[in-house]
């Protein structure tokens, strides 16, 4: 199972467990997805339209603390914690 950790406007963020450097999130949004780094919010792989991305950053821009603490409990494996969606 992967853990969804928030969801805005047809946006789910997710975490896998143990996953691989450097430490990022995975944003999936209809049928496209994308992995960006939480330091540079940098898309490291795959794509989201335009303006699914710049919602993504925003969000992930405004909870990059949470972002790392939660990169950290999953390489425990421990559960993420829900982060608040971008209002």
């Amino acid at each position: 199972m992967v853990p969804t950790i928030s969801r805005f406007y047809g946006i789910a963020i997710r975490m896998y467990f143990a996953d691989h450097a450097p430490p990022h999130f995975h944003a999936v949004y209809a049928g496209d997805e994308a992995v960006i780094a939480i330091t540079t919010l940098e898309v490291l792989r795959g794509a989201l339209p335009d303006r699914a991305l710049r919602m993504v950053r925003e969000w992930a821009s405004m909870h990059r603390d949470e972002l790392t603490a939660n990169r950290d409990r999953i390489q425990l494996p421990d559960q993420p914690v829900p982060i608040a969606p971008l209002p």
